[in-house]
């Protein structure tokens, strides 16, 4: 997180300013229907067996007058997804071999490399969100100058972020027991990803 992320971060948490409350962001999600990507493993990323990426487009409005990012991090932890951060997306390849996670776009564009070698590059924007099964590559390759994103992360899981071959047998065993999150980090127990995540 940068300095002047980390700074604003500190002083909303302080102020409450430009931080929407709980009961207020629940008019800046809409619903959306989920674009849903599946990714074959190819020898460095494992993706995950059997859930697949989870992106809603457009789905949060972000009004002025309010962070964007402060929007993103309330929405999530309503639904119980918290630990957030505020950062850009890697322009390595990697992935989480021991938890879920969720990217929320607050600010800017870029093209993403989803699922590694054998995956697919994406246009996000802000008011995207993308949720990531455990074993899910991400890379990004190009951005905007404002480019923002918000992560977060279900209760359940440890984080890990894995980037070599060394790691890939490993994970391959791994990634099957991350559980199920509770919640879809936007729709709470009525979003699509809890019909794609079956059990």
């Amino acid at each position: 997180m940068s300095i002047l992320q980390t700074t604003r971060k500190a002083i909303e948490t302080i102020t409450g300013f430009a931080t929407p409350g709980k009961e207020e962001v629940a008019a800046f999600v809409r619903q959306r229907k989920s674009n849903e990507f599946r990714f074959d493993d190819d020898g460095l990323v494992p993706n995950h067996p059997s859930w697949p990426l989870v992106i809603y487009r457009g789905a949060v409005k972000l009004p002025e007058g309010l962070d964007p990012a402060a929007v993103m991090e309330v929405i999530f932890k309503t639904n119980g997804w918290g630990d957030s951060w505020r950062n850009g997306i890697y322009d390595y390849v990697h992935y989480h071999s021991r938890i879920h996670e969720v990217l929320g776009v607050a600010r800017g564009t870029a093209k993403v490399r989803f699922g590694g070698k054998k995956g697919r590059t994406l246009k996000v924007k802000a008011g995207d969100v993308a949720i990531l099964p455990a074993g899910t590559g991400h890379q990004c390759l190009s951005s905007s100058d404002d480019f923002l994103v918000v992560g977060a992360y279900p209760r359940f899981g440890t984080y890990d972020e894995c980037t070599t071959k060394d790691e890939h047998d490993d994970a391959v065993a791994t990634i099957p027991t991350v559980v199920r999150p509770r919640k879809d980090p936007l729709y709470g127990s009525k979003g699509s990803l809890m019909a794609s995540w079956k059990r």
